[in-house]
C-alpha cells in the first residue's frame, strides 16, 4: 500500500493485486499494539495501522485500483502478469512491477522432529489467524517453540484466551525477538523461557499429548539425559520466516544470507523493471521499516516509468561480526539507509562503513540496527564492507 501511494503521488496509474479479501496482509490478524511508533509516532494495533493506509488509498482512488481475492499466478519476462480471481483469469501488462509479497513461515515438516504427527501442531501465524480472525480456540495447554516476536506475542495471546502456556523453548542462548516482547509477553505473564533447548520428540495419537524437550550444546545438538517432558495438547511453532520469492525464480537475483530478493537502496532488483520491498527482501523487525522501504520502492519505480534509469551500484557486504545487511547494493543517487544484524550479542561495538563510524551498545542479533549514512561518507568506493568492531 505504501509503494502504491508513493507511485500515485507521482501521477502513475497503479494496480494492487491482493490475494486476501482485504488489503493489509498480516497486519489484519496482529491485533496487539506496538505498531506505528516510528512512522506515526504513536502506538497502534495492526488493523489500525493498516486502516490508516487504506484511508490514504481511498484518497487516490482515481490512480489506484485495488483487486482483492486476486492471486498473481505468473510473472513473465515480457512484463505481463497472469492473475486469477473467483470471477475470471486475466492478464495485465505493466511498465514496472513492485513486488511486496512478504514472507512465509517455516513449517513443522522442515524441522525433522522425530515422533508422531497428530493434530494440535500449528505455526504461530496460523494459530494467530484461527484465534484473532476466526475466533477459534486452538487448545487448552500449549508449548511454544521459538522465541521470535510472533512466538512471544502468541504466548501472551494464548494466555489471555485462557490457554495455559507451559513455556517458550529457544535453541539459541538468547531470545530471538525484541527485548520489549520478552518483558511484555513473557516476564509480565510469568511464562518460562527455556534457552539453549529444543524439541526432540512429539507424541500423540489423534491429538498431541506430550512434547519432549532437551538442552543443546553450542552446535545445537541435543545433550543426552537433559530431556524434559511437557504434557500439552498444542504445539505452536515460531521458527523463522522465509521470504516469499518463488514467483520470481529466474527473473531476479537472490541474496544467499537473507534468501530474499537482492536490491539496491532504490528498491530495484537485478531486473531493472522489478522493484521489491518488505519481507520478501529481508526479514524486518518493524512494519514501520517495511513501510518506508515500500515508499522508497514506489518512488523510484515511478521515476523509472518516467524515463530515469538506475544502476544497481556497488555491492554492500557483511564484514566482521555482521550476520546480514540490507540493501545489497548502493547507488549514490541518495544517502544510504542501512539495515543490519550482528552475529552475536555485544555490550558495545563500533559500526564502520566506509568513512562512517558510530558506536552502539547492547547489541543482540534479534534486534535490527538501522542507521542513515550520508553519501559523502561512501564516495570513491568499489565495494562497501560493513563491520562491527567490539569495544
Amino acid at each position: 500500500m505504501s509503494a502504491a501511494i508513493a507511485a500515485a503521488k507521482k501521477n502513475l496509474k497503479v494496480v494492487i493485486a491482493e490475494r486476501d479479501e482485504i488489503t493489509g496482509g498480516i497486519l489484519n490478524q496482529c491485533i496487539h499494539n506496538g505498531f506505528g511508533l516510528h512512522y506515526f509516532k504513536e502506538e497502534l494495533t495492526g488493523p489500525e495501522y493498516a486502516e490508516r493506509f487504506r484511508d490514504q488509498l481511498s484518497r487516490y482512488a482515481d490512480s489506484i485500483e485495488v483487486l482483492t481475492d486476486c492471486h498473481v499466478l505468473r510473472l513473465n519476462r515480457n512484463k505481463k502478469a497472469l492473475l486469477v480471481s473467483p470471477k475470471n483469469v486475466f492478464e495485465l501488462e505493466a511498465k514496472v512491477v513492485v513486488y511486496a509479497a512478504g514472507a512465509r513461515e517455516r513449517p513443522f515438516g522442515s524441522l525433522m522432529i522425530p515422533g508422531d504427527r497428530p493434530s494440535g501442531i500449528f505455526t504461530a501465524g496460523v494459530a494467530q489467524r484461527l484465534m484473532n480472525i476466526d475466533n477459534r480456540k486452538v487448545g487448552r495447554r500449549a508449548l511454544i517453540v521459538g522465541s521470535g516476536d510472533i512466538g512471544m506475542i502468541m504466548a501472551r495471546r494464548l494466555t489471555l484466551e485462557g490457554i495455559e502456556v507451559v513455556g517458550v523453548v529457544e535453541r539459541l542462548p538468547y531470545p530471538g525477538g525484541l527485548l520489549r516482547n520478552v518483558i511484555q509477553c513473557l516476564k509480565d505473564f510469568n511464562i518460562p523461557l527455556y534457552l539453549s533447548s529444543t524439541v526432540v520428540e512429539v507424541k500423540g495419537r489423534e491429538r498431541l499429548e506430550e512434547v519432549i524437550v532437551a538442552s543443546v550444546d553450542e552446535q545445537f545438538r541435543p545433550i543426552p539425559n537433559t530431556e524434559k517432558s511437557f504434557k500439552v495438547d498444542t504445539l505452536v511453532l515460531s521458527v523463522g520466516l522465509i521470504p516469499q520469492v518463488e514467483m520470481l525464480n529466474g527473473l531476479v537475483s537472490l541474496d544467499k544470507r537473507t534468501r530474499g530478493i537482492a536490491c539496491s537502496n532504490t528498491g530495484q532488483s537485478s531486473n531493472e523493471w522489478i522493484f521489491a520491498a518488505g519481507n520478501c527482501t529481508a526479514i524486518f523487525d518493524l512494519v514501520d521499516y517495511v513501510t518506508k522501504e515500500g515508499e522508497r520502492a514506489g518512488e523510484y519505480a515511478s521515476r523509472y516509468v518516467n524515463g530515469e534509469r538506475f544502476s544497481l551500484g556497488i555491492p554492500i557486504v557483511p564484514g566482521e561480526n555482521v550476520m546480514l545487511t540490507f540493501p545489497n547494493y548502493y547507488n549514490d543517487i541518495d544517502d544510504l539507509t542501512l539495515y543490519l544484524r550482528c552475529k552475536k550479542p555485544m555490550e558495545k561495538a563500533v559500526l564502520k562503513v566506509g568513512g562512517f563510524e558510530k558506536t552502539f551498545e547492547d547489541l543482540i542479533p534479534s534486534e535490527m540496527i538501522v542507521v542513515k549514512i550520508p553519501k559523502q561518507k561512501l564516495s570513491n568506493l568499489d565495494r562497501i564492507e560493513v563491520k562491527l568492531e567490539e569495544v
